[in-house]
């Protein structure tokens, strides 16, 4: 969905006694907009999209989930509707970046893209013991829970993954996924199976074989 960019330059946020950058004014939302759409505008982002990503439970007692995009970062988030889950997904994102804390008079601009997610370089050059144990892994033994694997690295490592399901089933019948991993860049990995959760698992493993492989390059 394209939406017009603002082109104002962002002024730097205003510390606070505590050392933290307060949002302050910029997630006070005028008539019309909600605070994160205040946010972007006031940035010169692209504002928010958002996607439902999931829907599941009994009929009296549904479940929704919604990821929000702002740029290149996202947040999600559950209710009983998605309205609530939306909701919940946009404060989730505004609780994330009232707690930054740069070193000095840094714009929320700069942060975005450098000081939140994993990156390729952080990647490589982690001494985390679960990326580690991967570069080591041949992703074929019988068995293997890639969907826990893949959970772990992403604690460690600090980004999170969305398992989008697809409604329609593959050429040959089976269930479809897609793992999409809050690296930056994004990653996106396809799986399919027999089942939804075999799609699933075969999605995570295939996230997993990217990972190892960028993990490894010099």
């Amino acid at each position: 969905m394209s939406q017009s960019r603002h082109r104002a330059e962002a002024p730097p946020l205003e510390r606070e006694d505590s050392g933290t950058f307060s949002l302050g004014k910029m997630i006070t939302a005028k008539p019309g907009k909600t605070p994160i759409q205040e946010l972007a505008i006031h940035h010169g982002w692209r504002l928010p999209e958002y996607t439902l990503s999931q829907e599941g439970g009994p009929a009296h007692k549904r479940e929704y989930t919604t990821i929000c995009r702002l740029e290149s970062f996202m947040e999600t988030g559950k209710g009983a509707s998605k309205k609530q889950a939306k909701r919940n997904a946009a404060e989730k994102f505004l609780a994330k970046f009232s707690n930054i804390s740069p070193e000095n008079h840094i714009s929320l601009t700069n942060v975005v893209g450098h000081s939140l997610g994993c990156t390729w370089h952080s990647l490589r050059n982690s001494p985390g013991e679960k990326i580690n144990l991967l570069k080591r892994s041949l992703l074929s033994i019988p068995n293997t829970d890639y969907i826990q694997l893949l959970s772990e690295i992403a604690k460690e490592q600090g980004f999170n993954i969305t398992y989008l399901d697809i409604d329609e089933l593959s050429a040959n019948g089976q269930y479809q996924c897609l793992a999409e991993l809050s690296t930056s860049p994004i990653t996106v990995c396809h799986g399919s199976g027999i089942s939804c959760g075999n799609a699933q698992s075969d999605a995570a493993h295939n996230a997993l074989q990217y990972l190892k492989i960028i993990a490894e390059r010099k």
